[in-house]
């Protein structure tokens, strides 16, 4: 009987947390609109999951990949682009920092020059290479996943060009409309 009773309550409780959660879910769509939106990223350099050319890596001319979306939502004040590595031995590397894309923007094109503003007024924060723009996978040993996570955002940023990943996630809090990532992987011969 105690045995039931225990499982009773146990089962109480998990369906408890389970509408808080639901609940949870339910505030984040009536922030994004009443409907929860994901960015398709593709790159005609790499499919996802799939291997990364060495021309995008320090084994070949370091130049940033092609990529383009869509599903950005109309509110969208702003886009937001992350590269990282989460297998690098000293935890996550950051590969590339960009923020203030103007929404309509839907591509960048291969080989975004390096340097702190981008024509189109974008500006690229500081990697863990200690320099802005994109610097490509050069993994010390075995295959590495890159994930290009791109944000559409309600706002534009007051970040100012000497900011870090960490920088623009913080600033990123509350104003995320949308997101997505397209991973791409590179392994050194």
């Amino acid at each position: 009987m105690l045995k039931k009773i225990i499982v009773l309550l146990t089962l109480i409780a998990l369906t408890g947390a389970c509408s808080k959660d639901a609940s949870k879910e339910n505030e984040e769509l009536e922030k994004t609109g009443g409907a929860q939106m994901a960015i398709k990223i593709i790159s005609p350099a790499f499919e996802e999951g799939g291997m990364m050319p060495s021309q995008f890596t320090c084994d070949g001319e370091d130049i940033s990949p092609s990529l383009s979306w869509t599903g950005i939502p109309e509110k969208t004040k702003s886009i937001a682009l992350i590269c990282d590595d989460p297998d690098a031995p000293v935890g996550i590397w950051v590969h590339w920092v960009l923020f203030n894309l103007p929404p309509e923007v839907t591509e960048l094109a291969e080989a975004i020059p390096r340097g702190d503003t981008l024509a189109n007024g974008a500006r690229q924060g500081v990697t863990d290479f200690g320099r802005h723009g994109y610097g490509g996978p050069c993994p010390p040993s075995g295959t590495h996943r890159y994930f290009f996570k791109l944000y559409a955002l309600d706002t534009m940023l007051t970040l100012d060009v000497k900011s870090t990943k960490d920088d623009l996630v913080e600033a990123m809090e509350g104003h995320i409309l949308a997101e997505g990532q397209l991973m791409g992987k590179y392994k050194r011969k």
